[in-house]
């Protein structure tokens, strides 16, 4: 097999795909129809190369097509061709180092591993970045073949960096167990990672394997994770019985998440209990504040005091910070931020604080210090800081000029004529790939009008994408596009809010993207649920929605405009709960909302999903940005003004939306 890839590489030397070097993607436009319908075919059936045209066999992604009847071929529910291996290896050959080669090497592999073929796995297995699938048949193949060299170390780093289940493990860890090399001390040192990540019944399952006397203090920390408060109590009502230090933190720490008042109750006892010194104490009582901090429990300000100073890392002086501010403790706030490291003091959400709390200390000349320092960051805080200096919000526009010039031979580049053509054909993931694979040569002007070539292919999550990585923020023409007008202006009239706002949701939610599907399986521009949108369909009364409906630009925002528009309803008209809402939930807002009127940055800082807080942020940015656009094409100037947030009034406490918690 060795021999077969090296024959492979020397004889096969030139990509078919490079072959386009030069062509406009005009000219592609019926071979790419002709491409799409090909390899619609092949994921369905088995398909023959024989029949495929000259201009198809000419195509940039004509190896895709051949990827996709490998991953038929060598799927496991297909009769394997006699000679797909010795097909595959040269492909690979031919095409390496290109991502189209490294997917039809995990294909190829897969399939190599269900039919025990090891001796080629070895020779076909990359170890730079494989996953743990992979890995563990690696090491199933050199068993097979007894190539055992280094083998120990390389199972027991696999066993020691997963804190999971590996079933495609079992038969390495197995083998570790037979040579006696499969320790009590690995097993003890697996069973507590697995506990430190919290996956409890994974770690019942390896304790099962250690002595007794070594289980005993794990099977405690168990217990301890799937019930903290009998636990607890029982350890507080046995002062002299012994615990694993870490087994107690974690228990307490689960708690304080479970029930934080049960905890708030308890903790002096618990300590007095426990014999904790308050330096020993600091780490519960850290876990406490913390919980209570996010439940704005004005009770954590009691509680982050006795955080030892060695404790006080930035996620709690970021949340003591938080709670004083809830709190209206503005003297606290300007103390816990003066404590954080300089970097992040200086960052623009503690330098917008700082001013506040200079506001509130009468120090006028400060706080103006401040907020002017603010404004040519370009970000919610800024905004905030110009609506304090009661100044317009002008963000500093830095434009990213373009060279057509160095865009044209970047469009010509074999790699961005695959991902073009890929992108076109809605094959995304593999676009991104080839887009990686090519962008990683690239000079740095070439990498900055990278942006504007992925851009005017109306491929603008990689355009964002792309720009972020190389800092480029400040080009709101490029960065900001409105390629959905029509619909967003529609939607944006019929659900009476503002098409800005619409805008600003689609750019944060799905960065454009007409397919885009969550991990929760939200779709779309706005990232609709199914539920969520249908519920909006029947009462905006129209006509309910299928799943592949949600991928129409005009029914989405239609449907995400109509949800909008909703929870402003049911929140009394409040931007920044509305989308609080619509970021985690309706029922999730509702819950932050304060007992009494809060300044609305203020509530916006304790929102407790750090997501959530962010997303509110971007999106009112965003909403800015393009309002802005807007009025800058208008002579107009845009400002900022967020009111108080409130309690709900009783007409509307008790409504429900769809998508509620």
């Amino acid at each position: 097999m060795r021999s077969l890839l090296l024959i492979a590489t020397a004889t096969l030397a030139v990509a078919l795909a490079g072959s386009a070097v030069g062509e406009s993607a005009d000219s592609y436009a019926g071979v790419r129809k002709e491409f799409q319908e090909a390899y619609a075919e092949a994921g369905k059936s088995d398909s023959a190369a024989t029949h495929d045209s000259e201009a198809l066999k000419g195509y940039p992604l004509y190896p895709y097509l051949q990827a996709e009847r490998f991953r038929k071929a060598l799927g496991p529910d297909a009769t394997t061709p006699e000679d797909v291996d010795k097909r595959a290896a040269v492909f690979v050959a031919e095409h390496d180092p290109q991502p189209v080669a490294r997917r039809v090497r995990r294909v190829w592999l897969e399939s190599l591993a269900r039919r025990a073929q090891w001796a080629v796995y070895l020779e076909a297995y990359r170890a730079a970045n494989p996953d743990d699938a992979l890995r563990c048949q690696s090491f199933v193949a050199r068993i097979a073949l007894d190539k055992t060299d280094g083998l120990v170390r390389d199972i027991s780093a696999q066993w020691l960096i997963t804190p999971r289940s590996l079933p495609e493990c079992k038969i390495p860890f197995d083998w570790m167990k037979e040579q006696g090399v499969l320790t009590t001390d690995l097993i003890e040192q697996r069973v507590r990672l697995a506990l430190k990540s919290g996956d409890a019944p994974f770690a019942k399952q390896m304790i099962e394997l250690l002595p007794a006397e070594r289980a005993a203090p794990l099977t405690q920390w168990v217990a301890l994770l799937e019930k903290p408060q009998p636990n607890i109590d029982a350890l507080i009502a046995s002062p002299a019985k012994a615990v694993d230090g870490a087994a107690l933190l974690a228990g307490w720490s689960r708690l304080t998440r479970v029930d934080p008042t049960v905890a708030k109750e308890r903790y002096t006892q618990f300590v007095r209990a426990r014999d904790l010194s308050s330096q020993s104490a600091s780490p519960y009582a850290r876990a406490l504040a913390l919980r209570l901090a996010f439940n704005r429990d004005p009770a954590a300000l009691d509680y982050f005091p006795l955080v030892s100073v060695a404790d006080r890392d930035i996620q709690t002086l970021e949340w003591w910070t938080r709670a004083a501010l809830w709190s209206g403790d503005w003297k606290r706030a300007a103390e816990t931020i003066a404590s954080m490291p300089d970097a992040r003091r200086d960052s623009a959400r503690w330098r917008y604080w700082s001013a506040r709390a200079a506001e509130h200390a009468k120090d006028s000349e400060r706080a103006q210090r401040l907020y002017d320092s603010l404004r040519s960051d370009d970000n919610f805080y800024s905004a905030m800081a110009a609506g304090h200096l009661k100044r317009s919000v002008a963000p500093n526009v830095q434009a990213l000029p373009a060279a057509p010039e160095i865009q044209t031979a970047l469009d010509r580049l074999p790699a961005f004529v695959r991902a073009r053509e890929l992108f076109l054909s809605g094959l995304r993931q593999d676009a991104a790939l080839e887009w990686q694979f090519g962008f990683q040569s690239l000079s740095e002007p070439q990498r900055r009008q990278s942006i504007h070539l992925a851009a005017s292919w109306g491929w603008y999550d990689q355009a964002v994408a792309t720009a972020t990585a190389e800092r480029v923020f400040n080009d709101y023409d490029l960065l900001y596009p409105r390629p959905f007008d029509a619909e967003v202006l529609k939607a944006a009239q019929t659900a009476r809010v503002p098409p800005e706002l619409v805008y600003g949701v689609i750019r944060q939610e799905s960065l454009y993207r007409t397919d885009a599907v969550s991990s929760a399986g939200a779709r779309g521009l706005m990232q609709l649920q199914i539920d969520t949108a249908r519920s909006t369909a029947r009462f905006l009364k129209l006509p309910k929605p299928e799943l592949t409906d949600l991928f129409v630009p005009a029914i989405n925002t239609s449907l995400g405009a109509g949800h909008l528009r909703m929870l402003l309803d049911r929140f009394d008209g409040q931007l920044p709960v509305a989308l609080a809402g619509y970021n985690a939930g309706p029922n999730a807002a509702a819950r932050w909302l304060p007992e009494e009127s809060i300044d609305a940055d203020v509530w916006i800082e304790n929102i407790p999903y750090d997501e959530t807080r962010e997303y509110v942020q971007r999106i009112l940015w965003h909403r800015l940005m393009f309002a802005w656009l807007a009025d800058e094409a208008r002579g107009e100037q845009t400002g900022v003004s967020l009111a108080p947030i409130t309690a709900l009034r009783p007409s509307t406490s008790d409504v429900r939306l769809a998508g509620s918690e």
